[in-house]
């Protein structure tokens, strides 16, 4: 992993100087703004997508749909879909993946949809993430796609229909493979039926995410078969969706509460729901934390001490890899040992989140040594210094958490953060 030129007048991170007491109202999730916001395009009528999040990565999804002939109206708090027409605007298209996952890998089945020729990229290091097996996949279920290396650059040919069938799939490097295959599979001339054959594959809970807001569609998803997923081809039904609080991007400020010995509440924490990030509920408890429910949403307090009464952590983190960031931050404070394991896969994610984290940590003290899949930790004193990001929001998460409790962090580049929180840096720095 290159180390990143470190960016001018990086940012110092604020430090806790006692129990920090605060309500947060987060964003909407980035993970269910973008799948409605697909799905609102793929339906049969104009759908409405309420309390969207407005990030980058979901100003890229909607100006990737409306580049499709599917235009998004992103000038309010709800942002109204109308549905894909048949035809690329112009025959022609490019879409800007930024380095959002979920634009490189869940558009370009919708792009078979319609007539025209649609380019895809990114950012650079966008080029690296895997997306090869999605294009293999889609070849496979008839669609016509440019590539040099499985990678961006790609151009999909759209022919205004995709024939669709059978496909057997290595996802075991993003359960985004899956989800999108079965996210357009309803339009597909014979649906999709996706057959996983590989290791297994992680953050399954945001297939489970994709399965519902399908069937809350209409669409009929069997996922009886372990490690297969099959779409009914049919319509799509337009449906209003009210965006649930990006749960994952509660961490930061949940284990606020943890470093400093106080009680953060996040508002409207869902009592069921599909994201990952319900798992801080029961890691947080793990590690010292009391968490309860209240009237306005989920509230965590932290050890009497703060850090210094934090418990480690033995975790296999699989499903919820989103999460290791800062978990692993709180484990480098922790007092007993931590292992986290079962995210080699975060390796592919924004950067190779494992050697980042092994080596920021490390540079600031921690007690760090990173292995295949996973980080272990052990009690060590921290020091200040810089962190570097790699323009990762959840990097930058970590540092965050680190720098509320060690004097002196430096967080390079934290503007990365508005790739799911807009102003995270004044926002966070307010609740000081």
């Amino acid at each position: 992993m290159t180390t990143p030129a470190t960016h001018a007048d990086p940012w110092p991170a604020p430090t806790t100087t006692g129990p920090l007491d605060a309500t947060v109202t987060l964003p909407g999730s980035k993970s269910l703004t973008n799948r409605a916001l697909l799905l609102a395009a793929l339906a049969d009528g104009p759908s409405v997508v309420r309390r969207a999040l407005r990030s980058r990565d979901t100003l890229l999804m909607a100006q990737a749909l409306t580049a499709l002939g599917a235009p998004v109206d992103t000038s309010g708090e709800d942002w109204t879909v109308t549905p894909l027409d048949g035809s690329v605007p112009g025959d022609r298209a490019s879409v800007d993946c930024g380095l959002a996952g979920t634009v490189m890998r869940f558009v370009p089945p919708a792009a078979g949809l319609v007539r025209g020729e649609v380019a895809f990229d990114g950012d650079e290091h966008m080029r690296k993430r895997p997306v090869g097996e999605i294009l293999a996949a889609l070849r496979g279920l008839g669609m016509a796609i440019d590539d040099s290396d499985g990678a961006l650059p790609f151009t999909v040919h759209g022919t205004g229909s995709v024939p669709g069938g059978t496909v057997v799939i290595d996802a075991s490097a993003s359960s985004q493979f899956v989800s999108a295959l079965l996210l357009a599979g309803a339009r597909f001339d014979a649906g999709v039926d996706v057959r996983h054959d590989g290791q297994p594959i992680p953050s399954l809970p945001h297939i489970e995410m994709t399965i519902a807001m399908l069937r809350d569609r209409g669409v009929a998803v069997d996922d009886g078969d372990a490690d297969r997923w099959a779409v009914a081809p049919g319509p799509i039904a337009a449906h209003d969706e009210a965006i649930e609080p990006d749960l994952s991007n509660a961490a930061p400020f949940l284990a606020l509460a943890a470093v400093s010995g106080g009680t953060v509440v996040v508002r409207d924490w869902p009592t069921a729901t599909t994201q990952a990030g319900d798992a801080l509920r029961d890691l947080l408890a793990r590690m010292g934390c009391t968490v309860s429910r209240v009237p306005e949403g989920l509230q965590v307090s932290g050890p009497a001490d703060g850090w210094r009464g934090l418990q480690g952590l033995e975790a296999d983190l699989h499903d919820v890899g989103e999460l290791a960031p800062a978990i692993a931050a709180l484990c480098a404070l922790a007092q007993t040992p931590s292992q986290l394991t079962g995210i080699a896969h975060i390796r592919g994610h924004e950067t190779d989140r494992l050697a980042a984290l092994a080596r920021e940590l490390g540079a600031l003290g921690a007690d760090v040594d990173e292995h295949p899949d996973g980080l272990s930790l052990r009690p060590a004193r921290l020091s200040g210094g810089v962190f570097r990001t790699y323009a990762d929001h959840r990097m930058a998460h970590a540092g965050v958490i680190v720098g509320a409790a060690v004097p002196g962090v430096l967080v390079e580049n934290v503007a990365t953060t508005s790739k799911t929180f807009p102003d995270f840096a004044g926002f966070w720095s307010g609740l000081f």
